[in-house]
């Protein structure tokens, strides 16, 4: 072949090549999720709804594998957060994961909205639907929940896993402290706003304009908050992607649709915590507690980027009677990024439960 055909035959080829690589790309984007989710269905995952004191209680149980495991999804979040590694814990648990009041298809009413009353109704629905002791575990503001049911429920839970808690960095005050908390930028800021002004916008693109995460993403701030305002127009009550961003930035968004932001405005006024002290309800859990921190991070603006400072890290372990603490590099959503580490130390605290 003359060297231009040969040319002409390698640009061809590299242009199919890059075509390729940009449809999987974008195709990862849009799909990879609900592809995880299929996987946790695949391996026997049901989606059920409990009512608890008339207030639903969504949730997805797996099969009947082993002891009962709790899980307990984070602000913002809801069952199927917990979808890359649903099928690796069904094998040795059998998996009752919620969705909190305010998210997913749980009841959405501001009235269940505080610590105590979800907590509340966790432990009633444990008795109802789970019905035998169980594993708690909860990631962020489900980590706190997971305190409760442990601490408030002592009959029944036998070990409590608490992934990356926000404890004594969650109330308002404490959350502002210093440069202050990326939560309380990107988290409870954004969804006091939304309330504040009533506005009927797609929460999702409301808080995308507002996100302080988004504002870290330099030249492709804006490309994000538009892809995000336009899917939200285009596919109204569908969870929230983007085409051409990566998924894994915008993840938090994702599952927006089916989230009440007076949750998150609890948080930003503190009504959240009202009637629970968060040293005392530490002291008061009895059995044995797992506590994975993510790594301790700062931005260069200062802000808290984790969920807690090694120093409340410290007020953690030392208020709880039986507490082993595990620092995991890994940022905030320990069982999104680190999935094996997750699972291995569940199974961990399931194998230290055996006689």
């Amino acid at each position: 072949m003359k060297p231009l055909a040969i040319a002409g035959v390698v640009v061809c080829a590299i242009a199919v090549v890059a075509a390729g690589a940009l449809l999987f790309y974008r195709d990862g984007n849009l799909h990879s999720e609900e592809r995880l989710i299929q996987k946790a269905h695949d391996a026997g995952f049901v989606e059920q709804q409990a009512l608890i004191d008339g207030n639903i209680i969504n949730y997805a149980e797996g099969p009947d594998n082993g002891p009962a495991l709790m899980l307990i999804h984070g602000q913002g979040m809801e069952w199927e957060d917990y979808a890359k590694v649903l099928p690796d814990l069904a094998k040795d648990f059998h998996v009752f994961s919620v969705d909190c009041f305010g998210h997913g298809e749980s009841a959405h009413d501001a009235d269940l909205y505080t610590c105590q009353a979800q907590g509340n109704a966790l432990i009633e629905f444990a008795d109802s639907a789970i019905d035998e002791p169980f594993v708690v575990s909860g990631h962020s503001s489900g980590g706190v929940l997971a305190a409760y049911v442990a601490a408030k429920d002592p009959g029944n839970v036998i070990a409590c896993v608490l992934e990356d808690p926000p404890f004594f960095n969650v109330l308002p005050d404490e959350v502002q402290e210093g440069e202050g908390s990326f939560v309380w930028f990107d988290g409870y800021v954004p969804a006091h706003e939304y309330v504040t002004a009533q506005s009927t916008e797609p929460y999702a693109a409301f808080y995308a304009k507002r996100s302080y995460l988004f504002k870290l993403f330099g030249g492709l701030r804006d490309r994000t908050v538009e892809e995000i305002r336009a899917w939200c127009e285009a596919h109204p009550d569908e969870h929230v992607t983007t085409e051409w961003i990566p998924h894994d930035w915008t993840r938090g968004a994702y599952f927006m649709d089916d989230f009440d932001p007076t949750f998150g405005n609890a948080f930003y006024t503190g009504s959240w915590f009202d009637g629970v002290d968060q040293e005392q309800l530490l002291s008061e859990i009895r059995c044995p507690v797992l506590y994975l921190k993510a790594k301790t991070s700062y931005g260069d603006d200062g802000v808290l980027y984790a969920a807690n400072t090694d120093e409340d890290a410290a007020r953690v372990t030392k208020a709880i009677a039986d507490c082993e603490m595990v620092v995991i590099d890994s940022g905030h959503n320990i069982h999104y990024e680190k999935p094996s580490e997750f699972v291995d130390a569940i199974q961990r605290t399931l194998l230290s439960q055996r006689p």
